[in-house]
């Protein structure tokens, strides 16, 4: 392969991911920016609501996400979800901020992921006509392999999520068999004393 199909190719391979991804506690509001330097790029997002903050309390309303473009038009917004994906294609290059809004009384753990896809091979304008389809077939198979990652991630953020609903239902679980075990056995101990009590005082009368 010849010195400018390598660098080419390394170019793909290098520019093609422009990573955020955080896990962060949300009170009321956290906003969050990513910029895109070239129209036609795709920019895909995710987030899911891992806990809350109180051990009694699972949240299922979830929150709001609204994504603005650079001039401050809404791209999308997401309403009361625990979690969620997107993608589109920026039409305009500058800064895309992504604002979520909390409306529990309880702080949210969130998992949020921002990945902007881009391929530097179409900026450079290559003439070489054997090199063109090679250059599709990377293209094709690095994005194959980010939607791979992309989704990996997701499914990560989905699996903590419900491993920490399924600990809680547990802990709850166990709290109320042994709510439920100690009131058993205050409802018995005050039966007995009771019965107890009823004897005393039928004995009582009988020796009068």
């Amino acid at each position: 392969m010849s010195l400018k199909a390598t660098i080419v190719i390394l170019g793909i391979l290098w520019s093609f991911q422009a990573t955020l991804g955080i896990r962060f506690v949300i009170d009321r509001e956290e906003c969050f920016s990513h910029k895109a330097d070239y129209e036609g790029d795709t920019l895909h997002v995710s987030f899911v609501v891992i806990k809350s903050d109180s051990q009694w309390h699972f949240n299922e309303d979830g929150v709001d996400l609204v994504i603005h473009g650079p001039t401050g038009e809404q791209i999308h917004d997401f309403r009361e979800q625990i979690s969620a994906k997107h993608d589109f294609v920026v039409q305009k290059k500058g800064v895309y901020r992504f604002c979520f809004t909390n409306k529990s009384p309880y702080h949210e753990t969130i998992d949020f992921d921002v990945q902007l896809g881009h391929f530097a091979y179409y900026d450079q304008h290559a003439k070489d006509e054997h090199f063109t389809p090679l250059m599709e077939q990377i293209s094709k198979l690095e994005e194959a392999l980010y939607n791979i990652q992309f989704e990996q991630h997701w499914l990560e953020a989905q699996t903590d999520r419900q491993a920490i609903v399924n600990e809680n239902m547990s802990k709850r679980a166990v709290h109320k068999a042994l709510f439920e075990s100690f009131a058993l056995i205050g409802a018995s101990c005050l039966q007995i004393y009771l019965l107890r009590r009823l004897f005393e005082r039928k004995l009582g009368m009988s020796r009068v």
